[in-house]
């Protein structure tokens, strides 16, 4: 497959998944775009074989592991031909992995993740949400700066910041959505501390229990948005407009979140058409 018409395949997988951040936006450079949408299609297809569907755990780990295999061919400089999705995200992968030397660890980092998801549905501690964290969201960040150009620890760190915040909004966001899923991203030691009840949450009670749980873990997330808002000071270009919409964006569906105490129940806060002039408008007078 042609390299252009793999880049484009990827583009269009890209615009059909909602998410709280600009993907590929038009806010990046426009040499970066086609880059970035291949490593989100990448990401974004195995993220649908953990989650999406009616498979058992065995059939998803199955197409995971075949996704896997298929990285490890394109790594070789193999891509398998079958006129297929996927023919056309690793030819569009394996093009943006060699013009930037991308780090394999990264993207390796993200399946490892999405493995996770398939046989782990609770975590007991915050630190053990944070590496979960750091392998199903902070790749994304730091393939992004490789494809901008940069390679700094300070900025990994604060984009690993902005991530993780990003992330938990979403678990935050998903509450419902991920229970029903038997998962439940909130650690228990925060839901025994609370004294809340994941009975409760099953029969859509969202009790002042639960109010607290997630209080706590909505002020975890802000801490991790401000430790990581000097990303967007730090790069250049139209590169840093894409982090400030991106970090207002998260924040943004945190507000919503503690507006409504987080009940998802009643109402699921996502970004609307009329967020985007209130995020432009913020983005210019950050």
């Amino acid at each position: 497959m042609v390299a252009e018409a793999a880049y484009a395949r990827c583009r269009h997988i890209a615009r059909q998944h909602y998410e709280n951040f600009p993907v590929a936006s038009w806010l990046l450079p426009r040499a970066a775009r086609p880059h970035v949408a291949a490593i989100y299609a990448f990401a974004r297809i195995a993220d649908d074989f953990a989650d999406e569907g009616q498979r058992s755990p065995k059939a998803r780990l199955a197409l995971l592991d075949g996704w896997r295999e298929r990285l490890q061919q394109t790594l070789a400089g193999s891509i398998k031909e079958d006129g297929s999705d996927g023919e056309a995200i690793f030819t569009a992968l394996g093009d943006t992995i060699r013009r930037f030397n991308l780090e394999p660890i990264l993207l390796d980092a993200l399946l490892s993740a999405f493995r996770q998801d398939v046989e782990t549905t609770r975590y007991g501690t915050w630190d053990a949400l944070f590496d979960y964290c750091r392998r199903s969201a902070n790749p994304i960040g730091r393939l992004v700066l490789r494809i901008s150009g940069y390679r700094d620890d300070q900025l990994d760190a604060w984009s690993d910041d902005v991530c993780t915040g990003l992330q938990l909004v979403n678990f935050w966001q998903d509450l419902e959505r991920d229970l029903a899923k038997e998962r439940l991203y909130v650690p228990m030691e925060t839901v025994t501390r609370a004294g809340a009840d994941i009975d409760d949450l099953r029969h859509r009670r969202f009790t002042p229990a639960w109010r607290s749980a997630l209080t706590e873990a909505a002020a975890r997330t802000r801490e991790r948005f401000d430790r990581g808002r000097p990303i967007a000071d730090g790069v250049r270009g139209r590169l840093r407009w894409e982090l400030r919409a991106t970090w207002l964006g998260g924040v943004r569906i945190l507000d919503r979140l503690a507006a409504q105490g987080f009940d998802v129940f009643t109402v699921r806060p996502t970004l609307r058409w009329r967020d985007a002039g209130l995020i432009g408008v913020r983005t210019i007078a950050w």
